[in-house]
């Protein structure tokens, strides 16, 4: 095994498992990654907990006790979910302590279904915060329009916020402006800004594969050289963002008043096309300050046999753009790319949901005395 991932830690990079389930926290796997494979988060969404909850019994006992207390399928599945998230805190705590508060992170996700509902998000995310009752929890809202409000709300009112589902630069530079403002906001309400932390998740292989489908309609060598180049100058150009906003005099005084960087987090970095190597979106976005969510098959990859070769992204601005230039004149809007990735990620995590909820239902319905 190479030494890989130490090489991504010692770039400023944290690695966080893009997975969790009761049976990987029973078996003691997750603790087995922060040991040995420098694993210092986790992230999770609503498809990860459907199928973690079909897989097998691990969820039996649980199950049976709602049942039993004849909780409410809303409450079930927030229950279900907020133990999980629990556990994994407290495995990741020593980290969140060493780090203090930057890494040992764990994600839950809003409710998706009201990813279009400011109010209802906004007061979701508060309401995950308490019940998970962890300092090292953070709170995944959507970067729909709607969700820039909420994002900036749940900031101001001391809510450590995983920004999700940003696919697009502009949608990107909301997605920080919202954060600002909540600093801001927080600031004037008295709230220590040294204890509020957030990462925006970046989706990067989910672009690919749209782009791609595009390509390979046109067919010409032209369109074929652009494969799987998309993504990762995507990314790049949000970096190349990224540092603009968080050397502003904007951000000077909230930095001065003790806030932290909203740091970009590379997010999708499973490869989808099995003729691209299966660890680019790690390696090729290597960048200090950033942190790479991973599935686990992507995570041994990269142990394996990634190449880390330092700063990736520096120095790569002007052939990202030429990438999505070339793109757009050849008839791939990126525009309109990017517009049906956002509608596609809601709805794929609402269906997602939906099939949990379904599940569970199924499941309560099966253990009720």
């Amino acid at each position: 095994m190479s030494d890989a991932l130490a090489d991504l830690s010692a770039q400023d990079v944290s690695i966080w498992l893009d997975d969790i389930g009761r049976e990987r926290l029973h078996s003691g796997n997750l603790q087995d990654l922060v040991d040995h494979k420098h694993v210092v988060g986790v992230t999770s969404n609503p498809t990860i907990f459907q199928k973690a909850l079909e897989k097998g019994s691990a969820y039996d006992e649980q199950v049976r006790e709602l049942a039993t207390r004849e909780v409410a399928i809303e409450g079930a599945v927030r229950y279900l979910m907020a133990y999980d998230i629990r556990w994994a805190c407290d495995v990741l705590r020593p980290v969140y302590d060493r780090t203090d508060g930057k890494d040992g992170r764990v994600s839950i996700e809003v409710d998706p279904r009201i990813a279009h509902d400011t109010e209802r998000t906004t007061a979701e995310a508060k309401g995950l915060k308490w019940l998970v009752d962890r300092p090292n929890v953070l709170i995944k809202i959507p970067a729909t329009m709607e969700g820039l409000s909420s994002i900036a709300a749940a900031t101001g009112a001391g809510v450590s916020v995983n920004v999700t589902l940003i696919f697009g630069l502009d949608r990107y530079d909301g997605v920080m402006d919202a954060y600002l403002t909540g600093l801001e906001q927080a600031k004037a309400a008295g709230i220590e800004l040294s204890t509020i932390r957030s990462v925006a998740s970046f989706f990067v292989s989910r672009v690919d594969t749209e782009i791609d489908k595009r390509l390979d309609k046109l067919g010409t060598e032209e369109a074929k050289a652009l494969r799987g180049k998309a993504g990762i100058a995507n990314a790049r150009l949000a970096y190349e963002r990224y540092e603009k906003v968080f050397s502003s005099d904007r951000w000077a005084v909230l930095e001065a008043a003790g806030a932290h960087r909203q740091r970009p987090l590379w997010a999708s970095t499973g490869v989808k096309d099995p003729g691209y190597d299966d660890t680019m979106y790690v390696v090729e976005l290597a960048a200090p300050d950033t942190v790479n969510t991973m599935p686990e098959a992507t995570l041994d990859a990269v142990a394996d046999h990634g190449k880390i070769r330092g700063n990736a992204i520096a120095g790569s601005y002007g052939e990202a753009r030429k990438v999505i230039d070339g793109l757009n004149a050849m008839g791939v809007s990126y525009d309109e790319v990017i517009e049906v990735l956002e509608v596609e990620g809601v709805q794929k995590f609402e269906d997602s949901y939906a099939q949990l909820f379904e599940s569970v239902r199924g499941q309560l319905d099966a253990a009720t005395p």
